[in-house]
């Protein structure tokens, strides 16, 4: 048998051919543009704004004055247990029993053997005294630690003048049975009552210096019921009259902002009150300025301090709100009124300058547009940044015909303007006007903000009318100028005139 050639047999694989997945390339371009886009975003600066509101300034100093009264202190005849019967800050007419003086002892050994002859504080009472705590709370500064305990003592002798108080009126029936005998002290003259006695209760005006505002240097006593006092001690004082006085060093400062003012409103902390008080300066004893005010009323609200803070507010301006980080200064040439010009045949609403030009054929005249950012009853102020066509060393002329514009130049407030104080500026100007041609020259400088409601940084003039740390008031419906809601770049150093915004 012959056997059969086995054939060679020689495999070759088979090649797809290549095919590109333009799915797959499309998405990776997107990908890596989202990524360049996130990236390009994220590195960009971005431009805060603000939103223009309707507002205005109050603006508030704080001082420290020390109050004067018409105040008395009452001194006792005798050495004994003190017991108040009238509360702090409450008026007494003439016979009203204020203390009792128990020189055996033999009230307090009574009140211990009859507790039932003593009383519960009422619900006003409590109210009183949680409304002394907050505002205590409220007013409370760590530099002035010491007014913590003048607040404990007020308060114990608060919360004993109403036990007494309350007890006063089935204390004497009770006493009387049991044979105790003790003597009571009324008012010799009606007025309002505190137990804070200090060493300032016969001061006045004549004796102010600088060292009477020492507080280091300063004490109050206040005497409590059951305390066992010395004959000739001060036990309580009282204030005759509802006119009172609260005088404040000043500065120079102070003085010269307020020398015209006859009266001045104050806020008092602490005690959510703003009253208006008559105003005069004075000099001290040390030959220092010192403030006063006057008022004839809420007396009986301070009667048991001697020191008060509180806050000078000013007129209060109204206008538009802006930050002052958002101010800036830019500098525009001044071109007399009667040069702005309409553009075209006249028809145009466009509003410009004419302007010289110079070429081998002559010279002729061409209409520029121009932005207007300011007037006054003489100039009109124009942008003078490079890459402009209109310069300085430029030629204008008057239009004639149909391209005199009619716009009305008057200023935004009559009177002198912060940019017309510049008299070399306007003096430079009104020579360059010669018979009808002008040369940009002159210029002048307005304060403003960059306007962004079109996307890019447009200066817009301001004219402040009051400030504080923070924030201007400036004029409202300026022409030029802006109006509420206007959006404006928060900080003006991180931007130019121009310059787009990305928010």
């Amino acid at each position: 048998m012959g056997s059969k050639k086995k054939k060679n047999r020689k495999i070759v694989p088979y090649r797809r051919p290549k095919n590109l997945n333009v799915g797959m390339i499309i998405f990776a371009i997107i990908f890596v543009y989202m990524t360049f886009s996130v990236y390009t975003y994220m590195k960009r600066d971005k431009v805060q704004f603000y939103e223009v509101v309707d507002g205005g300034i109050v603006n508030e100093k704080d001082y420290t004055g020390i109050i004067l009264r018409d105040e008395t202190t009452k001194y006792t005849d005798r050495a004994g247990d003190i017991n108040y019967y009238v509360r702090e800050g409450k008026r007494a007419s003439v016979g009203t029993s204020i203390y009792s003086i128990d020189e055996t002892g033999s009230i307090a050994a009574f009140m211990a053997e009859h507790p039932e002859a003593g009383a519960a504080l009422s619900e006003e009472n409590l109210s009183d005294l949680k409304k002394q705590l907050t505002s205590f709370s409220i007013t409370f500064q760590d530099e002035q630690f010491h007014s913590v305990y003048d607040t404990k003592y007020s308060l114990e002798a608060q919360v004993l003048e109403y036990a007494n108080f309350n007890a006063l009126d089935n204390l004497d029936a009770m006493m009387g049975q049991a044979g105790v005998n003790f003597q009571q002290v009324r008012a010799d003259q009606a007025g309002v009552i505190s137990y804070a006695i200090d060493s300032y209760e016969d001061l006045d005006v004549s004796q102010i210096s600088e060292e009477v505002f020492n507080r280091a240097a300063y004490s109050r006593s206040i005497t409590k019921s059951g305390q066992k006092v010395p004959k000739d001690s001060p036990v309580y004082k009282i204030v005759t009259s509802d006119n009172w006085s609260v005088v404040f060093p000043m500065t120079e400062e102070d003085a010269a902002e307020y020398q015209d003012s006859t009266s001045l409103r104050v806020n008092f902390d602490g005690k959510d009150l703003s009253v208006i008080g008559d105003f005069s300066i004075f000099t001290g004893t040390d030959g220092k300025t010192y403030g006063k005010l006057d008022f004839n009323k809420y007396m009986v609200q301070f009667i048991s301090e001697r020191y008060v803070q509180f806050e000078i507010v000013t007129q209060k301006v109204s206008g538009l709100k802006i930050p002052i980080s958002a101010v800036t200064n830019k500098t525009f040439h001044l071109v007399p009124v009667g040069y702005l010009a309409k553009g075209g045949d006249g028809d145009d609403s466009t509003t410009g300058f004419m302007k010289e030009v110079y070429s081998e054929q002559g010279t002729s005249v061409v209409f520029v547009p121009a932005t207007i950012y300011y007037s006054t009853e003489e100039y009109y102020y124009i942008d003078i940044s490079d890459g402009n066509e209109l310069n300085a060393g430029d030629y204008l002329v008057k239009p004639t015909g149909a391209n005199i514009a009619e716009e009305d130049a008057a200023p935004d407030e009559e009177g002198e303007t912060e940019a017309e104080t510049n008299d070399a500026a306007s003096q430079a100007a009104r020579a360059a006007d010669n018979g009808g041609r002008f040369q940009i020259g002159a210029s002048a400088s307005l304060q403003g903000v960059y306007n962004i409601n079109k996307g890019y940084a447009v200066f817009k003039q301001i004219e402040v009318l009051a400030s504080n740390d923070e924030y201007y008031t400036i004029k409202k419906g300026m022409r030029y100028g802006l109006s509420v809601y206007d959006h404006i770049v928060l900080d003006a150093s991180t931007v130019e005139e121009g310059k787009l915004i990305y928010q």
